[in-house]
């Protein structure tokens, strides 16, 4: 892909792994903290959104420094050269606040997506595979110690295994908005030239943000690597 041959061409192939070390401390972080907060309650969909939130809320200053060191690259900077320097710098900046730059929309990005993906999952298990299952259920008054074998069965069986991955999939296209959103917020008027003009607008808030994006017809910037969408005819090519 050109963006990491360019990447590769300015910075090495150690620039590809800008931000590494706090999205890892992330990662790890928020595994650890979900199942904590998972762990004493039973599997619902709202206990999980409680886990998920919470790990969310809990990582997010690393999420805030991992973008920030990527977004260095535009501008050439090294104001956030190490991840504990970069909690130094941002509390003396910005206070407590700039740990949570972007957080709001990417809270409700990921309680949507998860209602989104458990509703659909629910559904197409529900109703979709619902016949199919019926049908393959041995005939009343047969021997109920012999069960035929029906490949129907193993069929529906792992299509019910694969909806939750495929519907998690489609709830992560329709709440990408949001993803974008709190990306832009977190970088937004720091210190760093990918967060101010000419690069990017200063927003008063994400809400501002979401509007601009929104009249700009910007919603889905970024969300493939693939397709690069060209401002000035609004259409997708192929790099």
């Amino acid at each position: 892909l050109s963006p990491a041959k360019h990447i590769v061409k300015v910075d090495g192939r150690a620039g590809l792994f800008k931000g590494l070390t706090p999205r890892l401390c992330s990662s790890a972080i928020g595994t650890v903290v979900h199942g904590k907060v998972l762990q004493p309650l039973p599997p619902q969909t709202s206990r999980e959104m409680v886990a998920r939130s919470a790990a969310t809320l809990i990582t997010h200053p690393f999420h805030v420094i991992t973008l920030r060191c990527m977004v260095q690259f535009i501008g050439r900077e090294t104001k956030y050269s190490g991840t504990l320097s970069a909690f130094t710098t941002i509390y003396r900046e910005e206070g407590i606040l700039g740990f949570f730059a972007g957080l709001i929309p990417r809270l409700l990005g990921d309680i949507l997506s998860l209602w989104l993906c458990n509703m659909l999952a629910y559904l197409i298990n529900t109703y979709a595979l619902e016949n199919g299952v019926r049908a393959a259920r041995p005939a009343r008054g047969g021997d109920p110690g012999r069960v035929p074998f029906n490949p129907q069965v193993s069929t529906m069986a792992e299509v019910k295994s694969y909806s939750q991955a495929v519907t998690g999939f489609f709830a992560s296209m329709l709440t990408y908005p949001f993803v974008l959103v709190s990306n832009l917020m977190a970088v937004n008027n720091c210190g760093l030239a990918g967060g101010l003009l000419p690069y990017a607008p200063t927003y008063s808030s994400w809400l501002d943000c979401w509007s601009q994006l929104h009249r700009e017809g910007n919603m889905s910037r970024g969300n493939s690597l693939f397709f690069r969408k060209v401002p000035a005819g609004k259409r997708y090519v192929w790099e």
